[in-house]
């Protein structure tokens, strides 16, 4: 799509298509980015926190469906050992590796599919990553995404 580069007061400007702004969501008072590439909508900030923890409780749904606790434990443990000789130990690990020390499958259960406030902030840091197939997660990412 060619656009011309028209006057506008002591500038110059270009006009935007409405389908073309109404397909990027964008309206009057809204910002566009321009680079050497050309111009573009604003990168999104990608999906709501509910919406992200939703994501991640189906991850967790889905481990919980394909893997016994024990296995799920066995995972968990070895990221945080990794996670922690790396230097990347968050202040979440701690709480996860007594989760993952103990026999309580319920509170492991709790945590990984409650929905309380605990149990939303623990996700934000799921240390059983690694146990679904690449294209099972991407496939959940796709479906939260839209």
């Amino acid at each position: 799509m060619k656009l011309t580069v028209r006057r506008v007061g002591n500038s110059l400007g270009v006009i935007l298509p409405k389908a073309v702004l109404e397909a990027w969501g964008v309206g009057e008072g809204d910002h566009l980015e321009l680079t050497e590439r050309g111009i573009r909508p604003p990168a999104r900030g990608g999906l709501s926190h509910q919406a992200l923890d939703e994501l991640k409780r189906s991850i967790a749904l889905a481990v919980v469906r394909g893997f016994t606790p024990r296995e799920i434990r066995a995972q968990m443990l070895a990221n945080l050992h990794r996670w922690k000789n790396q230097g990347t130990w968050g202040p979440a690990y701690d709480e996860w590796q007594n989760i993952a020390q103990s026999d309580d499958d319920g509170e492991l259960f709790s945590v990984m599919l409650g929905r309380d406030e605990n149990a939303v902030r623990l996700r934000q840091s799921m240390p059983f990553v690694g146990l679904l197939p690449q294209d099972e997660v991407r496939k959940l990412n796709e479906e939260a995404g839209g």
